[in-house]
């Protein structure tokens, strides 16, 4: 027969525990598992006052942010409102069934005044990072770096060209986000990366960067860099940059010494994209670092008009000198040109006699060819490049790759709330805790499991 459900008088009392509403699969348990926060309290003591009415627990707002990146929960108001009605996320978040929910705005004001005082949410990466490798998922022998362009908050008919743009602005009574850009105009990420003024520049994030590196239209972004353990594909770095290749380049060598300075991690090897083999980069990683560079090189001595390559020519160490096709010597005066080269040049008389001067110089007197003085360097990553352990670090770089795509689609990060350099690095910094947290609570109840 069909069953009827009666409306009658309501209960007076229930007997109810918020734990037994969450099931046991759900994610909130697997990251609530591996999140510690007990140390937060303690942290964050010196950033309040001892007098006063009592603040919202810092606790709680640091594990709705959390839940907010890790659910691709993008607006702190619609935050606000999924942990009102979704029980799993107030058992996270250790709310009762009639605890008050906090106002979207408390989120503004701790990120902008004690998290940001305190760097607290560096120092919950920093911890997440440390909690892998203590669960051993981080393998410390091989990393990868990249980076990828966010859209910034900021509106092209708004902005101004780059040589109109008046730096002469009064910081005090400037928006948040257009000081933090006075702030970075020495910084190696930001102001120092180019000299280059940026086409366009965005009054509301003057620190955004107008490119057209997605080929499908220019926007004003920001690179997000990671660096990655390739073991299980754990961030162990998040920074910001301007999007630009020297930006992004000088990010890496910073968290890889940060990395090496926090954690005690330097890898054997680094994997990259050909952004990254720059001879001066390959320099670092070679003789300063000692990190072997599975980098493609960035090499443009090859010629297409028919005559002889840089590759044609022999290099001969022992007598610092070249050795043309012909068999003459092309030598240096060791005078370091701009760009960091030395000009290798033949004898004008050995290229007049010689029979191939028509394929090698046919337009001028002499044969030159350029050396990078950080050429060894160079020679290095060709020579990984043609090992069969390249081929594997090839693929495995991928992992980097995969954490954007995840951080686009499924986190919904193609474009920024905040702004500012700051702003922008909390939303990096936050997005990185969620994938490692995902990643982590995936990879531990699988091990449990088994």
């Amino acid at each position: 027969m069909m069953g009827r459900r009666e409306h009658g008088q309501a209960q007076l009392f229930y007997a109810f525990d918020l734990d037994d509403a969450v099931p046991q699969d759900h994610l909130v348990r697997g990251i609530a598992a591996v999140l510690d926060l007990s140390w937060l309290h303690v942290e964050l003591a010196p950033h309040y006052s001892n007098t006063g009415r009592p603040s919202i627990d810092p606790e709680l707002l640091i594990r709705m942010l959390v839940l907010g990146y890790v659910f691709a929960i993008r607006s702190e108001r619609q935050l606000v409102c999924e942990v009102q009605v979704n029980l799993a996320y107030r058992w996270f978040c250790g709310l009762g069934i009639e605890d008050k929910v906090p106002d979207h705005s408390a989120f503004s004001r701790a990120r902008n005044e004690r998290f940001r005082d305190s760097n607290v949410l560096r120092v919950v990466f920093e911890r997440v990072v440390a909690a892998c490798i203590r669960a051993r998922l981080v393998g410390g022998e091989g990393f990868a770096v990249d980076a990828s362009l966010i859209e910034a908050d900021a509106n092209k008919c708004r902005s101004k060209p780059g040589s109109e743009w008046d730096k002469d602005i009064d910081a005090s009574t400037a928006r948040r986000a257009v000081r933090e850009y006075f702030e970075t105009l020495d910084d190696a990420a930001y102001g120092k990366a180019s000299p280059v003024a940026p086409k366009f520049v965005a009054a509301s994030d003057p620190a955004a960067q107008w490119t057209g590196a997605q080929k499908s239209k220019a926007i004003f972004a920001y690179a997000d860099n990671y660096l990655i353990d390739t073991k299980h594909g754990i961030i162990v770095d998040v920074e910001a940059s301007r999007a630009i290749r020297q930006a992004e380049v000088g990010a890496s060598r910073t968290m890889i010494a940060r990395t090496e300075r926090r954690f005690g991690l330097k890898p054997d090897w680094l994997a990259a994209d050909t952004a990254y083999g720059s001879a001066e980069n390959l320099a670092w990683l070679v003789e300063e670092k000692g990190i072997a560079p599975h980098v493609p090189v960035i090499d443009k001595s090859a010629r297409e008009d028919g005559t002889f390559s840089r590759s044609d020519f022999m290099y001969d160490a022992k007598r610092d000198c070249y050795v043309c096709p012909a068999g003459a010597e092309l030598t240096t005066t060791g005078r370091v040109r701009d760009g960091g080269t030395l000009a290798y040049l033949a004898s004008v008389n050995d290229c007049r006699v010689c029979p191939l001067k028509s394929r090698c110089c046919p337009k001028t007197p002499q044969r030159k060819v350029p050396r990078s003085i950080h050429e060894a360097a160079r020679d290095v990553a060709r020579h990984i490049a043609e090992t069969k352990a390249y081929e594997q670090t090839r693929r495995q770089r991928k992992k980097v790759e995969m954490l954007f795509a995840h951080l686009k689609r499924i986190l919904r990060m193609g474009r920024l709330r905040l702004r500012g350099p700051r702003g922008v690095q909390d939303e990096f910094t936050l997005a990185a805790i969620a994938q490692n947290l995902r990643r982590m609570a995936r990879l531990t109840a699988q091990a449990a499991a088994a």
